[in-house]
């Protein structure tokens, strides 16, 4: 094999998780994020099979430029995986709409960025595939979530639109759904997540579902049972549910 991909948001996480799978399976990647030393040392463990592009993906200039030079240096990119984003929890006894703008700047504008700087050399090429990352909390609106969720419900959505003007186009589209998964995001957390899955773990499921060309990559299965559930659910039951999540009033 000697595709090319190139991951958005791979200093940790998830998105440096699956570099490290992607290059196991063949993958020459180019990994772009804000902390260029993190990058750095993705690359020093796999000599030459690693190239960085330090990126601030809200800066549609720059992405444009990231893009550019790893054509140009590494060659046409087969798989774009989108995974930069952001995770701050908010509630209405604090709601802050420039934590909202914050949010939407990485998560949706800093993904629709990328999208506009790939989707049209793929389609020239009538092929490639393109992956974004959201999560299982863009399908119901979760206390403590209000900003994160429906930035994940948009990226579901846009996603979900592209899926076939892409394909009769010969790209593929794919998004990504994760429950609870151990990350540095996640570690702040200071409420039970059930089904939590290690940032291998999510990226090895993540890797076979690009390989099967599937649409959308959901998992734990567990969690995405659970949320599909909530989701199908009448207001007044999902409610219900969803009040036992509340946080303890003056914490």
């Amino acid at each position: 094999m000697n595709k090319i991909a190139w991951i958005t948001g791979s200093s940790t996480g998830i998105g440096r998780a699956l570099a490290e799978r992607l290059l196991r399976d063949g993958y020459r990647i180019a990994v772009s994020a804000r902390s260029v030393d993190a990058l750095a040392s993705l690359s020093a463990s796999h000599p030459g099979k690693v190239g960085v592009y330090p990126l601030d993906v809200t800066d549609p200039a720059a992405v444009k430029q990231a893009f550019v030079a790893i054509e140009s240096e590494m060659g046409p990119v087969d798989l774009a995986v989108f995974a930069a984003g952001s995770y701050t929890r908010d509630y209405a006894e604090d709601f802050d709409s420039a934590r909202t703008r914050q949010m939407f700047e990485l998560n949706v504008l800093g993904t629709a960025s990328c999208l506009e700087t790939v989707m049209p050399a793929m389609i020239a090429r009538r092929r490639g595939h393109i992956a974004v990352v959201a999560s299982v909390s863009g399908y119901v609106g979760l206390p403590g979530a209000a900003t994160y969720g429906a930035t994940k419900a948009a990226l579901n959505v846009m996603c979900e639109a592209l899926y076939p003007e892409l394909e009769r186009h010969g790209v593929k589209m794919t998004i990504i759904n994760p429950g609870f998964v151990d990350t540095p995001l996640t570690k702040k957390n200071d409420f039970p997540m059930p089904f939590l899955v290690s940032s291998e773990e999510a990226a090895d499921t993540i890797a076979k579902g690009l390989a099967k060309g599937k649409f959308e990559i959901i998992f734990p299965w567990k969690m995405a049972l659970a949320i599909r559930f909530l989701h199908a659910l009448p207001h007044a039951l999902r409610f219900a549910l969803t009040r036992k999540m509340l946080r303890p009033k003056g914490s």
